[in-house]
């Protein structure tokens, strides 16, 4: 492959720095434009994001750049979730039957700072930070600049510029208000914001609660969530309607009533928070949205690549994931191609990509309302426990719907969420008809017995949304 043609990426993020890693270990000059400071000499977190997790397909793409054992070393395992209800009693669901199926909790800084690292140790690679992109000539493969520093504007050009430039991105706005090509946009907000909050670790470093888990506190219109970090504490996240109900963010306006709030639903998560009400009002309120676009490419000029293409909301946990998995999709889709004929392969890798894209935006509205709510529903417990049963006793023969998404990266969203969604109606409605039903005493005679009911009332769910047309 003649790999001495220059590619643009704009956006230095998870997305963009593991892409520029990759296209640099295929040989291609790559220079790299974000319109941030290095986060690795500034705290640029303002208080979002600050960790995520990680799971198998954002694996897959970090063992193709050969980083899987430095990104081990920033995880925290997560084995379930534990529902706190308002007594501060607790329980845990399990993310998976098979002992070795689990997220990790990770640091965005900590991995994005390892990826641009070893970027950096590729001479084919140049990074410049506070350079914000003012808008992209996609007709000419042009991108222009502002240095935040200088105040300079310049014009870049390349044979081929990708952006990985976020939610915000400046090439799909060019894009949308050029008009030179029919292009498709939707952007959709939930009524819900978020707002990210502090549990330190306790004066001898350790976790106040238990570590290896994803902390849920459900409330039917609103939760809150816990994530552990390296350091001994968890990054909490409050997930709350902008203005519906008694407690939303905008009325929400005082310490004593913050305070009020999460005595009344979080006492057990108020006692790990000495500095609640000092990061509720530091800490930015940010909407959570869903962005869908077509074309991702214009010719073999310019592509739209992770959240710039596809931004999801965060309760699958696979936004970071399904940006990594676009760039391990993206490099099959190069291995096939030694000519660099860019259009036909930015055509192919949207042919490949965007249905799969679509599905897990999806899957994460549906999540949204399973964790704020569902989880504390008993049919939903007991459905949960019959899944982590036949996981346990038949390991290659049922995936729950979570597992079909998280752990079987060999199999794209879309397949993952058909499958996925029959299965858990099959499930609930076999439940609901007392047809099956959960007890400790079940035995391999038994499960065998569910499952076989459980995968004929999916297979007849598959074949009616088929012919259905879904």
């Amino acid at each position: 492959m003649n790999n001495t043609q220059h590619i643009t990426i704009i956006g230095a993020g998870l997305c963009g720095s593991l892409l520029a890693l990759r296209l640099a270990q295929r040989g291609y000059h790559i220079t790299v434009y974000e319109k941030r400071p290095d986060l690795r000499k500034s705290d640029i977190s303002a208080g979002r994001s600050i960790n995520l997790a990680f799971s198998n397909r954002g694996n897959k793409a970090i063992k193709l750049v050969g980083l899987e054992a430095q990104v081990k070393a920033l995880c925290i395992p997560m084995y379930g979730r534990i529902i706190h209800d308002k007594k501060g009693q607790t329980f845990q669901s399990n993310y998976s039957g098979r002992k070795h199926e689990y997220i990790n909790s990770i640091s965005r800084t900590d991995l994005n700072s390892l990826l641009l690292n070893e970027a950096e140790t590729h001479k084919n690679v140049t990074i410049h930070f506070n350079q914000k992109c003012n808008h992209v000539d996609f007709k000419n493969t042009t991108a222009n600049f502002t240095n935040y520093i200088t105040k300079a504007e310049h014009s870049v050009k390349s044979d081929t510029i990708i952006a990985t430039d976020g939610a915000g991105s400046i090439l799909r706005k060019s894009y949308y208000l050029k008009k030179a090509f029919l292009f498709s946009f939707s952007q959709n907000y939930l009524t819900h914001g978020y707002k990210e909050l502090h549990i330190p670790p306790s004066s001898n470093g350790k976790y106040k609660t238990t570590k290896n888990a994803l902390h849920i506190w459900p409330r039917g219109d609103f939760m809150l969530i816990a994530l552990p970090n390296l350091d001994g504490s968890f990054t909490v996240t409050l997930f709350l309607s902008y203005a519906k109900g008694v407690y939303n963010f905008n009325n929400l306006n005082t310490p004593e009533l913050v305070n009020s709030f999460f005595k009344t639903e979080f006492p057990d998560a108020l006692a790990l928070m000495p500095n609640l009400a000092i990061h509720f009002f530091k800490n930015p309120t940010a909407p959570l949205g869903t962005i869908k676009c077509a074309p991702w490419h214009y010719k073999g000029n310019t592509l739209l690549m992770g959240d710039a293409a596809h931004a999801i909301v965060p309760f699958y946990g696979q936004g970071m994931n399904a940006s990594f998995e676009d760039v391990y999709e993206f490099d099959k889709i190069l291995e096939q191609h030694s000519n660099n004929n860019w259009e036909a392969i930015y055509a192919t890798y949207q042919d490949k990509r965007k249905k799969d894209t679509d599905a897990i935006a999806n899957l994460a509205i549906d999540n949204f309302h399973e964790m704020k709510d569902h989880v504390a529903r008993p049919i939903f417990k007991e459905k949960r426990k019959l899944e982590m049963a036949l996981e346990e006793t038949f390991p290659k023969q049922y995936a729950s719907k979570y597992a079909l998404v998280t752990f079987n990266e060999h199999i794209g969203y879309h397949e993952a969420m058909t499958k996925g969604r029959a299965q858990d109606k099959a499930l609930l409605n076999l439940i609901a008809n007392k047809d099956i039903n959960y007890n400790e005493q079940l035995n391999k005679e038994d499960l065998n017995t569910i499952l076989e009911k459980v995968k004929t009332e999916t297979d007849r769910i598959l074949q009616k949304d088929k012919i259905a047309g879904f």
